[in-house]
């Protein structure tokens, strides 16, 4: 019985459930960013290898 009590009174147990909340939603924070970032980058990459493509031999 004691353990039980001693079970419901520990609050490290809160403390990293919040941790963990937190860095999955730091996560989806970075992969929505990282999306959006990812395209922009493509199309970068893109526009350089046009541009090599097109200059030709030298």
């Amino acid at each position: 019985m004691t353990t039980l009590i001693r079970f419901l009174n520990d609050k490290s147990a809160a403390t990293a459930v919040e941790y963990g909340l937190l860095a999955a939603l730091i996560s989806i924070g970075m992969l929505v960013g990282l999306g959006s970032f990812s395209d922009a980058l493509l199309a970068v990459f893109q526009t350089i290898t046009n541009a090599i493509i097109g200059a030709g031999p030298v």
